[in-house]
């Protein structure tokens, strides 16, 4: 019996016009250039933080190490205001995304629901507050009367909701979850508060997981408001501390050097090598983070585009 033989088909070489051509050459550039305007900055930090003060100092580094040392890294480690604030910064990211995940979950449940009553003049009412605030005086005031001042919890409270991530998570309720489980816990005995929490938010992972993310990461990196709210220094963020370092110089006291020429500049090449340290040891947390939520971005980018 004969075997019969199927001709292995040729693959069709891709044609491409000229005005093809012109647009990925054109497409590709842009990308490549956005690459190395994102990436470079990046790798000048890192390759700062790991070059010798002089070599800083005089311009030498430019993408790679000058004089490789871990003299800034050490410094950090034994500055304690670092400690103190990646503790506070922890404490304030931690606390802050659980409380705005449960506030902002918990507004956009009953705006996702038809049968809610003015859920259409509610959810303009959250939308005005997008382009329209009371300003910083108001505010603090608010906050002063709250008696909020100068404590952890205005770090949390006041952002502790955001319209833009109530109607991420209504939109993801209304579009991606069906109607019919609602409707098959109620004929269960269930109530809203139950299929909230049994049905409606185990299946709303890619979302939450979303909102965690961004809300963790304005609040790591928030200074303002602590610089506005908090005057005890024990309270502040990391990323107080670390504007203190870029702005001011606070990782060392210049005042306390000898008048000895060579000392100063070696103090002031200390800190400014600090500097580029201590950004890159306040990115490491982000960065730890991101690439385990990084698969939900996209579909959370999707469904935040959609405001109807």
């Amino acid at each position: 019996m004969t075997q019969k033989i199927t001709p292995v088909k040729k693959k069709t070489k891709t044609t491409y016009s000229v005005s093809d051509i012109i647009f990925y050459v054109v497409v590709y550039g842009i990308l490549i250039f956005a690459l190395i305007a994102v990436a470079y900055p990046l790798i000048y930090v890192v390759s700062a933080s790991f070059s010798s003060p002089a070599a800083v100092s005089s311009g030498r580094v430019v993408l790679w190490p000058v004089q490789p040392t871990l003299l800034a890294y050490e410094t950090v480690i034994n500055y304690k205001n670092i400690w103190i604030g990646y503790q506070n910064s922890i404490l304030y990211m931690v606390v802050g995304t659980v409380f705005a995940l449960v506030f902002n979950t918990m507004a956009a449940f009953p705006l996702s629901r038809k049968e809610f009553i003015g859920r259409r003049f509610f959810t303009l009412v959250l939308a005005v507050t997008m382009y329209v605030s009371g300003g910083l005086v108001p505010t603090y005031l608010l906050i002063s009367s709250l008696h909020l001042l100068d404590t952890i919890w205005v770090m949390i409270i006041p952002t502790a909701t955001s319209v833009w991530h109530i109607i991420m998570i209504r939109t993801y309720f209304t579009n991606s979850v069906p109607e019919e489980l609602y409707e098959a816990g109620q004929l269960d005995g269930c109530s809203d508060i139950g299929y909230m929490i049994k049905i409606l938010i185990p299946l709303s992972g890619p979302i939450i997981a979303v909102i965690a993310l961004y809300t963790a990461v304005s609040i790591w990196n928030a200074y303002f408001n602590a610089m506005i709210y908090l005057t005890k220094q024990e309270l502040y963020p990391l990323q107080l501390f670390l504007r203190n370092i870029l702005t001011i110089g606070d990782s060392i006291n210049l005042e306390e050097a000898e008048e000895n020429i060579e000392e100063m500049q070696n103090l002031i090449g200390l800190s400014n090598l600090m500097r580029y340290a201590v950004i890159v040891v306040a990115s490491v947390p982000v960065m730890l983070i991101y690439p385990f939520v990084q698969r939900f971005f996209v579909k959370g980018v999707v469904v935040g585009s959609i405001k109807g």
